[in-house]
């Protein structure tokens, strides 16, 4: 994932920063507790494309 594309880049429900997991391929909100998926390289920034975040792992980031 490109950095200066991340920095662009907010969570699309709350407008917050995402930081990139790059282990599982996702992009983390721990504002709205949701983990988007990267696929190929692109960022899919929809909600119901979202997998929502246990307390375990918004604990560990």
């Amino acid at each position: 994932m490109d950095s200066k594309l991340l920095e662009l880049l907010v969570c699309p429900v709350t407008k917050g920063t995402l930081h990139y997991d790059r282990e599982k391929q996702e992009l983390i909100s721990r504002s709205a507790r949701l983990a988007y998926p990267v696929r190929d390289g692109i960022p899919v920034l929809l909600e119901n494309e979202a997998r929502v975040l246990t307390d375990e792992e918004l604990d560990k980031r």
